[in-house]
């Protein structure tokens, strides 16, 4: 039975019969918490489930679990692998105690890594409903994770990007500009990613192929990925497919994932089949997780809890499988979740704190649709806040628009400006290639070749070629 959570404020009684609802009254306000019926009635109800939760020992997360442990895999996997030694540290902490360590000198990143393992996803969820933007910036910004494949991303002073050239019609001609766009403008080290418009496995494979040949013939030391179901990709290794980073969406409860069609045993079998194709040159981080708080109560898979802790919850399945790079594509989903460009902001960041926090290699698709209020300049401060916080990798897609998926996002220009405003650099084997294929001028500031170079220049003419649609 749910313990109950109650305090007296004035004349008033507030009780919080358990520590799903004390997590939801706590959240921030957000539309889909509204939606679901769990946010808070008041700012002086959340105010009073903050304080009530800054009281809370960090153990009782350890002792009360949010979806039954008998049914959810998720809670399973986050009790299971509860790492008691790295928890020792912070074990006589409550939530409010647990926010100023980390705010503290004394959570160094030595110290924050040293944690992590004894950091469930309910505490970092936790926590972060007690921080002020400004906090969940500074802990993240301590916060290094560090992956590799074909370049090591995640280094202090970074910021990579995943080169995203989606087409309506998955046009190899066209693809293969967006590709030759994106590198010109130093995009491209974190992956070069395609949702394909046509997802089965045919298609996933004529991509894989493609992007491959693209990164063969330059010798890019980056790794691409078509973000089709794990199934299909699995199905792509056993056709002798050029496959670099296995994809999924993933949700932080089991029936999340179900109504994705997989579970965890599903990605144990995808990262090693990815693992035995030795592809990677610097590294083995074969797997590509995206995540969005929406996504369990969209899939009515939520059982009860507020979206930021779902969304938390879905890192302890990505930590799991050690994967290259994990974003949070935070408005994607909707006004239905989150409703303008301030709740955008504030997940987006909470996610990074979080993500980072538990150990995950965190980047974030700066994105929204538009029939969000939301605009390009809230995406610029989300951008530049992100910056400054140590996020990994953000998206790069041609003006800013990705005209298959039908939402707005960062461009090419805006992460370079992010590089250039922030002093920030692209991952070093990617940064030395970009030096010696002269796209740009100088590295160190980011000026780009005005020319084209010479090593481009040909470059659309060797791929293979389809008859436009109409022809």
């Amino acid at each position: 039975m749910a313990q109950t959570y109650h305090t007296t404020v004035g004349s008033r009684r507030y009780r919080f019969n358990g520590l799903a609802e004390l997590m939801a009254k706590a959240t921030p306000p957000r539309s889909g918490d509204r939606l679901a019926g769990v946010m808070a009635e008041s700012a002086e109800e959340r105010v009073v489930a903050q304080m009530v939760l800054a009281e809370l020992p960090l153990t009782t997360f350890l002792n009360e679990a949010l979806i039954p442990y008998e049914e959810d895999e998720i809670t399973r996997l986050i009790i299971d692998e509860h790492d008691t030694h790295a928890f020792a540290p912070i074990r006589h902490l409550t939530v409010g105690d647990f926010r100023n360590w980390l705010l503290s000198d004394q959570a160094t990143s030595e110290a924050l890594t040293a944690v992590r393992a004894g950091v469930t996803p309910e505490m970092a969820a936790a926590v972060s409903k007690l921080m002020r933007n400004q906090d969940l910036i500074l802990v993240a910004k301590k916060c290094q994770v560090t992956t590799a494949f074909r370049n090591t991303i995640g280094l202090p002073g970074r910021l990579s990007t995943r080169l995203q050239p989606n087409h309506p019609t998955d046009d190899v001609t066209g693809i293969a500009a967006s590709i030759l766009d994106g590198l010109l403008y130093g995009s491209g080290d974190a992956v070069i990613g395609i949702n394909p418009a046509t997802d089965n496995v045919a298609q996933s494979v004529k991509l894989m192929r493609l992007m491959d040949e693209v990164i063969n013939k330059y010798e890019i030391p980056t790794q691409s990925c078509v973000l089709t179901h794990v199934t299909n990709t699995l199905e792509a290794i056993e056709q002798g497919a050029p496959v670099d980073l296995v994809f999924q969406s993933i949700g932080g409860t089991e029936a999340t994932n179900r109504s994705f069609g997989f579970d965890l045993s599903t990605l144990a079998e995808a990262e090693t089949a990815a693992q035995t194709l030795n592809r990677g040159t610097v590294g083995r981080n074969v797997m590509y997780f995206e995540t969005g708080q929406g996504s369990s109560l969209s899939a009515g898979a939520h059982h009860g809890l507020d979206q930021q802790t779902c969304e938390a919850r879905a890192y302890a399945v990505a930590r799991k499988f050690n994967p290259l790079l994990v974003n949070t594509v935070v408005g994607f989903i909707g006004p239905e979740y989150l409703f303008d460009g301030k709740e955008i902001t504030r997940a987006g960041l909470e996610d990074h704190f979080c993500g980072k926090l538990l150990g995950v290699p965190m980047g974030c698709d700066v994105c929204y649709t538009n029939h969000a209020e939301a605009d390009q300049n809230d995406m610029d401060n989300l951008l530049t806040l992100l910056g400054v916080a140590g996020c990994n990798f953000v998206m790069g897609i041609p003006g800013s628009d990705d005209i298959m998926l039908n939402y707005q996002t960062t461009s090419f220009h805006d992460a370079l400006y992010a590089r250039r405003v922030l002093g920030l650099k692209a991952a070093p084997e990617f940064e030395q290639w970009l030096e010696k294929m002269q796209i740009f001028e100088d590295v160190s500031t980011h000026r780009l070749n005005d020319r084209l170079p010479a090593a481009f220049a040909n470059s659309l003419r060797h791929l293979p070629q389809e008859p436009r649609y109409g022809a």
